[in-house]
């Protein structure tokens, strides 16, 4: 089990919140409602949605070399 309070949670973490974020934005009905807005609060969101769906190649394979050191190396 990974700990949100050291650095690999983090990253766990954000690499999720991106996958999740840019996933929503494919669901038209999610992406209206949760993506709309692109300031403030809700803007966190709309920017990890634009970050998961540009970078997707990163993205992915960070998510996969963080999978296999949290499995097998920790």
């Amino acid at each position: 089990m990974t700990n949100v309070y050291s650095f690999d949670g983090i990253v766990v973490f954000g690499l999720l919140f991106i996958c999740t974020c840019a996933y929503l934005k494919k669901v038209p009905r999610l992406n209206s409602w949760l993506l709309s807005e692109k300031k403030g609060v809700w803007g966190v969101f709309y920017k990890a949605a634009v970050i998961g769906t540009r970078l997707h190649i990163p993205v992915a394979l960070s998510c996969f070399f963080m999978a296999f050191y949290v499995m097998f190396l920790k």
